[in-house]
């Protein structure tokens, strides 16, 4: 009896959940009162692609003529990337490619992203999205590993995928010598020679498989069907007020989740979405400005090479339109908060989740202004629990490992295992604590924590420290082999230009504010740490150092 109780309990949850999504929908524009026609073909395209598939066709009808991105080769309309997206899938479907085959995608931030990934979607593919900064045997070995029957890359990486031949071929996405863009082997070639009809009704709904940041070890691919909820977007719009038919810079790569998922998002909001295939910060700033953005959706490290060029620079440019800075992809120093939100004002929100959970949690600008290093609270739809060692729930200021249950988790990864998971809630792999007003704090991953002289460190903690000294530009720390105390830190430090620090005054300044067992063994000073393009730390490369 019990048992049914709590499962009724569960379903009345959830579908309060899925009407509060849908009503957040609504607000923001992405649905709204439609003619009648519209609103059959709507359902036409929902019910012959599902809802992946049909995101594109469904804002093509409701945003037709409007730019729906603007990059180096200029802009493009919904309508005609719809058509396009159809031309290449209709291209693909004659060369035999059919649902659940795997098409790798291997492109920068770009108009043959899209195309390739919307086409891949209306035949039901694999899509694998790869990381753009992966070297060769990277490439070869996630491609093999996943199932790549096509792949689509972009002109850079031609060199490296020697001996990577799918049998449905290989196609070039971006073209670096304007005479070859028209080349037989590229998306444009397939796109003019094919039907911009609706291709055939595929057999089943896509996949994408988002690969793992690999920071500490391989990448792993972490697949999701076709989401049936509305919380992806929904959980974002319950703590963010994006409306419809604006601008946003997106400058998160769109092969990682964040960008991914900011590209959907916009794309279901009418969103005009501004991209460059290669971050840089006074570009960005200008194009925040030229036009008009009222989104940026950034991976720290490139808000952090803004905040580089100094708040003048960010102050020059009219940039009154924004109204939000989304970043996430990985931890954010409340140095950086402090400063971003000095400069571009109260428009930074912070959200934490991973490839494997989704977005779990968002700090609000409210939320940070009270204490920047927050990543805030659950997000609508989603369940947060700071557990112990035993799968117990933990009071608030304690630290337990962190677990999330939503309706956008992955389902394992694809080459075997899982995370961790506890009465339907998945292990986040990171450790953290809740304050008393129910706001998130991480305080380091969960296999990063050594054990120095008996006391637990975490290495984030020691990076968020020196993170806001005045002369240190860049921080990470790791753990190493100590015969007297088992383990210590050892520090990697990127100094700000004109400043100088040495290995003690590190030490010094991290024992005046710190335990002493948390004190450094050693301090390396670098140009600069090595990134993901997601900027998050390579500490596999720091530990080889």
């Amino acid at each position: 009896m019990r048992t049914l109780l709590d499962h009724g309990r569960r379903i009345a949850v959830r579908a309060g959940d899925e009407a509060y999504f849908a009503s957040a929908c609504f607000r923001a524009g992405i649905f709204g009162l439609e003619p009648p026609s519209r609103l059959a073909q709507m359902a036409l395209l929902l019910q012959r692609y599902g809802l992946l598939s049909a995101s594109l066709g469904i804002s093509a009808l409701r945003n037709a003529d409007r730019v729906v991105m603007r990059d180096e080769l200029g802009v493009i309309t919904y309508r005609e990337l719809d058509e396009e997206t159809n031309a290449l899938a209709n291209a693909w479907h004659r060369r035999g490619v059919r649902a659940g085959e795997g098409i790798a995608i291997l492109v920068r931030n770009h108009r043959g992203f899209m195309q390739a990934v919307f086409a891949a979607a209306k035949l039901g593919a694999k899509i694998v999205l790869l990381n753009t900064s992966f070297a060769g045997p990277q490439i070869r070995e996630v491609a093999q590993r996943e199932g790549t029957d096509m792949l689509v890359v972009d002109d850079e990486y031609v060199p490296m995928l020697e001996g990577v031949e799918p049998r449905r071929g290989r196609w070039r996405a971006w073209v670096e010598e304007p005479t070859e863009r028209a080349a037989p082997d590229t998306l444009a070639a397939l796109i003019a020679g094919g039907s911009r009809a609706r291709p055939p009704r595929s057999a089943r709904g896509p996949r994408v498989v988002i690969l793992t940041s690999g920071t500490t070890g391989t990448p792993k691919g972490a697949p999701r069907d076709e989401p049936r909820s509305l919380g992806i977007i929904g959980g974002i719009l319950s703590k963010v007020p994006l409306h419809s038919r604006e601008t946003t810079v997106l400058a998160a790569p769109m092969f990682h989740t964040l960008g991914f998922a900011g590209m959907l998002l916009a794309l279901s909001l009418g969103h005009t979405i501004v991209v460059h295939r290669r971050f840089d910060p006074e570009r960005t700033l200008d194009a925040l400005a030229d036009s008009a953005a009222t989104t940026m959706i950034v991976v720290p490290v490139m808000l952090q090479r803004m905040m580089e060029l100094g708040e003048d620079a960010v102050r020059a440019r009219d940039l009154r339109a924004l109204r939000i800075i989304l970043s996430s992809g990985s931890a954010i120093s409340a140095d950086l908060v402090r400063r971003s939100m000095a400069a571009f004002g109260p428009v930074l929100y912070n959200m934490y989740g991973s490839t494997e959970v989704a977005e779990a949690t968002i700090a609000t600008p409210e939320d940070l202004a009270v204490d920047p290093t927050t990543v805030g609270s659950a997000v609508r739809g989603t369940v947060l629990r700071i557990l112990d060692e035993h799968g117990c729930e933990v009071p608030p200021g304690t630290t337990g490992r962190i677990f999330v249950g939503n309706a956008a988790q992955f389902e394992g990864y694809t080459g075997g295992g899982d995370k961790e998971r506890i009465g339907g809630l998945m292990s986040s792999g990171d450790v953290g604590h809740l304050d008393a007003a129910g706001r998130l704090h991480i305080d380091g991953r969960d296999d990063e924590m050594i054990v120095s002289g008996g006391e637990n460190v975490f290495p984030a903690e020691i990076e968020n420290l020196l993170a806001g000294h005045e002369a240190i530009a860049d921080v990470a720390a790791i753990g190493v082999q100590d015969e007297r105390f088992g383990q210590r830190l050892k520090a990697f430090v990127v100094l700000r230009d004109g400043h100088e620090l040495s290995e003690q005054q590190v030490k010094d300044y991290v024992r005046d504010n710190l335990a002493r067992y948390k004190v450094p063994r050693e301090v390396v000073f670098l140009d600069e740490l090595p990134r993901n393009p997601t900027g998050k730390v390579l500490k596999r490369e720091l530990a080889a150092r």
